[in-house]
């Protein structure tokens, strides 16, 4: 089954020609079946972007997927034509009072780590998504930034800055063989990583409850589990594109921001050469084994999903 999006959302045309199965709303409308209802919260600078590489991860499974995209109610992007963000988002304010639920929300990244999560001008109400998300959100996944924000809401696991930025492609191990989300992986795995912050695993232990089950020698805890409220938190990127760590290396050598190369991604470390994509299987089986363990526990009647 494909992932149902909008037939003129730019995500439509870039999966069809990759060969990802996309259904239009008029299309899906037509079958008899329930898909499931996911939400991408996208606090991303380049939405199209971002779009592109959630949708191409979560449409690669055989259910139906539903994607509606949300954006924080008052927080207007620059980098996105107003016109796109008009056509293809919703404000958080209006899907809460809506009262409509979901099966799945992914909580994207963000470009502004180096800020404490209370300065930041819309953490208000990106407090009012994550306790929402515990009644009308079957299972979420935060993202990066958005990971962080949520282990620090629940939890009070704190951010921490890095001396130097953690950026590059690193090995990270398996913890956790029989984790039905690392169904499938290898024992070990490459992840792109882009921050300046990093969470600490002795600090995710002592707040109880949480599990780690990828994590790195050089980098940290990578992917989180927390049950107690359905919720996974990745600190690093799958999602990424092969050419995703160049264009931010490009761009701060053009603005002359102080940037090494990034680690262990271009071949022989050299940025004249092309980059190679070591990551898309395993990003492919961690979002397919998440899309898998909602439709395997979420209720088929929407109305009871939180409670």
């Amino acid at each position: 089954m494909p992932i149902k999006i909008p037939a003129n959302l730019p995500a439509y045309d870039v999966l069809t020609r990759e060969g990802v199965m996309v259904m239009s709303e008029d299309v899906a409308g037509r079958q008899d079946i329930r898909p499931l209802r996911i939400g991408l919260l996208n606090l991303m600078p380049k939405k199209i972007q971002t779009e592109n590489q959630f949708a191409r991860l979560i449409g690669a499974t055989p259910l139906q997927i539903e994607l509606s995209l949300i954006r924080m109610s008052e927080h207007q992007t620059k980098n996105t034509a107003a016109e796109h963000m008009e056509e293809f988002y919703r404000p958080f304010s209006e899907v809460q009072a809506s009262g409509e639920k979901f099966d799945g929300l992914i909580i994207t990244g963000a470009p502004i780590e180096h800020l404490e999560f209370e300065d930041v001008t819309y953490w208000d109400e990106l407090v009012q998504v994550m306790d929402w998300t515990q009644t009308h959100v079957h299972s979420t996944f935060g993202v990066c930034w958005g990971g962080m924000a949520m282990i620090y809401h629940f939890h009070r696991v704190k951010k921490h800055i890095l001396d130097a930025k953690a950026f590059g492609c690193f090995r990270h191990k398996n913890l956790a063989p029989a984790s039905p989300y690392l169904r499938g992986f290898s024992d070990d795995c490459v992840i792109p990583v882009s921050r300046w912050t990093e969470m600490r695993q002795d600090e995710i232990e002592a707040a109880g409850g949480l599990t780690t089950l990828l994590g790195s020698d050089e980098v940290g805890p990578c992917l989180v589990e927390d049950p107690g409220h359905r919720a996974l938190y990745i600190f690093n990127h799958f999602e990424y594109d092969r050419d995703t760590l160049k264009q931010e290396y490009d761009r701060d050598i053009a603005n002359g921001t102080p940037i090494n190369v990034p680690i262990n991604y271009y071949p022989d470390d050299d940025p004249s050469r092309p980059p190679l994509n070591r990551w898309r299987s395993h990003g492919h089986l961690l979002y397919g084994n998440w899309i898998n363990e909602i439709y395997q526990s979420t209720p088929f009647d929407m109305a009871e999903i939180g409670s």
